[in-house]
């Protein structure tokens, strides 16, 4: 079976002085997928209107440019009636002010820009044919428009910007509480890119919301961005992440399970709080990120001479001492779970694909020729973890082995 290639036409989201990590992940979040070889995984997925917050403004729980904040909530329905999936929103980060003043004017930072429906696929679908677990289940998008991942407590008067990320998260985690989450039988917080990180962030915190004999467990996919060295020798995203943290107050919110040993950038870095969360967490990830190799390993500022440019766009056009680099990746992302993925409450599925985001996506959640490790789908290691059917620990041989990847391929280099 071919790897299947998904070919991507890239939209910018891009400011001055604002780079494609800034102002948000472009080429997932703002793309048009105008081509795959994959011949099932489309999705119907239901429409699901947006619910704004209307009691979070007198708690401070604002968007960036003092907007409410919302959720699209689809209940659930029969066996599911009181099961909840809770989905944070990804889509980058603002780490400076000229950046999250750019972002405020999108969807990113205002629900005044935010599209009133969003259509569930995925993780997210109700349909039992595209979600065999989670289908009937509540499940609820919360929109992201804070710029640092849930996290924030501050604000910019001068520019017009509230940081008020872990405002929003409680007001929003307080309205579903209210909409019937209190009785939830069992919960499942889960989020891609940004939102992996939140969830990271706010695993344990959602856990105490709940009674001891409820089923509480956490998804992140594509949420494990590394604290890693560059092609140049720099380590961008503890700069990037730096940006946030002080920018944005960030550092009062991080679990203190990190911040008690560590200073509060490295705590913003999932692998750093990973070993610590309490709750039974899943990591869905890929080993060659392809969000991470634009942005973080090989990012433009960090190839002058656009040696990377490429192999950035295209794995196939990368040579073998750039994927000896990439391979050196892999093996930091292996070493960033080993210790997680040792307790026998977590999950793993870490495959050799170069892609970003598999949870939300039909064509890589549950699909006919979805990717598989152990001929498991991601779908199905994911239910088996969480319901404790078998085995959750899956990780994939090194590149090029796989040959059920969706790889994801960008037209023009970013």
């Amino acid at each position: 079976m071919a790897s299947r290639l998904v070919a991507v036409i890239l939209a910018f989201l891009v400011g001055a002085g604002a780079s494609a990590a800034h102002g948000s992940e472009p080429w997932l979040n703002e793309t048009q997928v105008y081509g795959t070889t994959a011949s099932s995984g489309g999705s119907n997925g239901v429409f699901v209107g947006l619910t704004l917050i209307q009691s979070a403004a007198a708690k401070g729980a604002v968007c960036l440019d003092g907007s409410l904040p919302g959720y699209h909530l689809h209940r659930g329905f029969g066996s599911g009636a009181n099961s909840w999936l809770v989905n944070l929103e990804g889509g980058g980060w603002c780490n400076d002010v000229s950046s999250c003043v750019f972002r405020k004017g999108s969807r990113r930072g205002s629900s005044n820009h935010m599209e009133r429906q969003l259509q569930f696929t995925g993780i997210m679908s109700n349909r039992p044919e595209e979600n065999p677990d989670f289908y009937n289940w509540n499940r609820v998008k919360v929109r992201y428009c804070d710029g640092g991942s849930f996290t924030g407590d501050g604000s910019n008067a001068a520019a017009g910007l509230y940081f008020r990320g872990q405002r929003i998260w409680q007001a929003a985690m307080d309205d579903l509480m209210a909409q019937g989450m209190r009785y939830a039988n069992q919960a499942l917080l889960a989020g891609c890119s940004a939102g992996g990180v939140s969830t990271i962030l706010h695993c344990d915190e959602f856990r105490g919301l709940f009674p001891s004999n409820t089923r509480v467990k956490c998804l992140a996919d594509a949420g494990m961005f590394l604290d890693t060295i560059d092609v140049s020798g720099h380590r961008e995203m503890r700069s990037f992440f730096n940006g946030i943290v002080r920018l944005q107050g960030s550092g009062r919110s991080l679990p203190r399970s990190c911040t008690s040993r560590m200073d509060k950038t490295s705590c913003f870095f999932p692998q750093n709080v990973v070993p610590n969360i309490q709750t039974p967490t899943f990591i869905l990830n890929t080993a060659y990120d392809v969000w991470q190799l634009q942005q973080s390993v090989a990012p433009k500022a960090a190839d002058p001479q656009g040696l990377w440019s490429k192999c950035r766009t295209n794995h196939a056009f990368c040579n073998s001492n750039q994927l000896q680099f990439l391979q050196g990746f892999r093996n930091e992302m292996l070493d960033s779970v080993r210790g997680f993925s040792a307790s026998r409450q977590n999950g793993v599925f870490i495959n050799s694909c170069f892609a970003h985001c598999q949870s939300e996506r039909q064509d890589t959640w549950y699909a006919s020729n979805s990717p598989r490790l152990g001929n498991k789908r991601i779908a199905e290691a994911v239910g088996d973890w969480y319901f404790q059917r078998g085995d959750a620990k899956y990780t994939d041989c090194a590149y090029p082995c796989d040959n059920t990847c969706h790889h994801l391929v960008f037209r023009g280099d970013h």
